[in-house]
């Protein structure tokens, strides 16, 4: 599951298998859903099993889609994602990733992947 903090304090958590990811502020016990929480699947307002989480600047939640081999972005308050790597089935091609799990995004946007099952990092 992973976790992370935002620069207001408040805190990501990906719900691996309720196919989400919450954002939860001091005493919070439900949390908000800010990317997925419509069930499994592969629509851009879904998610399949989310391994990671990354916040931006922004406020811009960056999740990696274990199962449907992509990185989601959805901007604060968005109802569904974009894709911004990956997406294109499971695969080690430059734009598939194969079981992508860690991600982070440098102060100039570019998205770093960590892609498991292809032993590489992307950018």
């Amino acid at each position: 599951m992973g976790l992370t903090m935002d620069d207001n304090g408040y805190l990501y958590v990906v719900e691996k298998r309720k196919h989400e990811v919450r954002r939860y502020k001091i005493d919070d016990t439900q949390g908000t859903v800010v990317a997925g929480g419509n069930g499994e699947g592969n629509r851009l307002d879904q998610l399949s099993s989310p391994y990671y989480v990354f916040v931006d600047r922004d406020h811009s939640v960056y999740v990696s889609d274990y199962y449907n081999h992509r990185v989601m972005k959805w901007e604060e308050g968005a109802t569904q994602g974009i894709v911004v790597a990956g997406g294109h089935r499971q695969g080690n091609s430059l734009t598939q990733l194969n079981y992508p799990q860690g991600v982070v995004v440098d102060q100039w946007g570019t998205v770093y992947v960590a892609d498991y099952s292809n032993h590489r990092i992307m950018r």
